[in-house]
């Protein structure tokens, strides 16, 4: 992956999102340069990833000031525009913690706004590398074996999802980077394919050896012994470690416990919500209907069907083998809690 991609860019009076609701099949920039268009970009997914979404949305209180300059809106107006990006994705957290940080040197202006908004980009990037180094020691280390090693990951985790480099793809990156990954099994993730679309395109650019693979394959994967260790990525963890991430992850969670392999998830400590005590208190977003009983447009089920289609699912922090951020892993499973980490 060139380090120069980025899913999220600030191009000066605006921000530039690739769209990923296009890839792989064509590589295109949406040129953002109002709330609504951004508000918009961050629920059809053409911004996804939270720490992606954490960036794309500290800059977006950039664009409410300038927007607000340019309609003569009133303070109050510009930020109640910014309560709707803050309230764009409601459970990834990242988006909240990033907005809030921005809107704390709201009343500097600008140039203050735009400064702290570069900062959260910049430190997502280097808290991936530092994910990636830690991460990639530990699963090392626990997996004992004097080999490259077979990973499972499940959704989109890389540059495409973060402000660059990547979380859970960031320590598959960084294996393979030390000669010490075999293959990537690389979940399709339904109902919109971030695995096979977003995943398999990072991986691709990568050189990276990979099998795209139905989810409900991954079980069967795990259980049959070709795999060494599942990562994946999260959208808020709870004070007691309980995580919720892509829909499908707790499936592939479970299967790693009986398997007795690591389950790694990869996030940085944004992503660790204190305020939020157990999984049972998260907000599970749910989304269209469309999206599981339509493919294409064209309506695969039957007319009288309804559909259910929540976006995450919480995996118990007991299943979480380790939670790796960029202060090092947690062996959540075996007691240790993302509050003991953030101290």
């Amino acid at each position: 992956m060139p380090q120069e991609l980025r899913a999220v860019e600030w191009t000066g009076e605006s921000l530039a999102l690739i769209d990923q609701t296009l890839l792989p099949q064509r590589t295109e920039t949406l040129d953002v340069h109002d709330v609504d268009t951004l508000v918009d970009a961050i629920q059809r997914l053409v911004v996804r990833g939270a720490p992606a979404i954490g960036a794309a949305g500290a800059y977006g209180v950039a664009l409410a000031l300038i927007e607000g300059e340019r309609e003569g809106w009133s303070q109050d107006e510009v930020r109640a525009a910014v309560a709707r990006v803050r309230a764009a994705r409601p459970t990834a957290v990242n988006l909240m913690v990033c907005v809030d940080r921005v809107m704390a040197r709201f009343d500097e202006g600008l140039d203050a706004v735009l400064a702290e908004a570069a900062a959260v980009q910049r430190e997502d990037v280097e808290a991936n590398r530092a994910m990636g180094a830690f991460g990639a020691d530990w699963l090392l280390e626990k997996v004992g074996e004097d080999r490259p090693l077979r990973i499972l990951t499940h959704c989109n985790t890389g540059a495409l999802a973060t402000a660059g480099w990547g979380t859970a793809l960031g320590v598959i990156r960084e294996l393979h980077a030390r000669g010490r990954l075999e293959v990537v099994y690389a979940d399709e993730t339904r109902p919109l394919l971030q695995g096979s679309r977003l995943t398999a395109w990072e991986l691709v650019q990568e050189g990276i050896p990979h099998y795209v693979q139905a989810d409900g394959a991954a079980a069967g994967t795990i259980l049959r012994g070709e795999v060494d260790a599942a990562i994946v990525g999260a959208d808020r963890i709870a004070a007691n470690g309980d995580t919720a991430n892509k829909v499908g992850t707790v499936g592939v969670a479970l299967a790693c416990a009986d398997a007795g392999i690591p389950f790694l998830v990869a996030a940085p400590t944004t992503t660790v919500d204190l305020a939020t005590k157990t999984g049972d208190d998260i907000h599970i977003e749910l989304r269209g209907e469309a999206e599981v009983l339509e493919w294409g447009g064209v309506r695969t089920a039957p007319a009288e069907s309804r559909g259910h289609n929540p976006a995450f699912d919480v995996t118990p922090g007991r299943l979480v083998t380790g939670l790796v951020t960029e202060r090092g892993v947690l062996e959540v499973s075996a007691g240790e809690l993302p509050a003991d980490h953030l101290k």
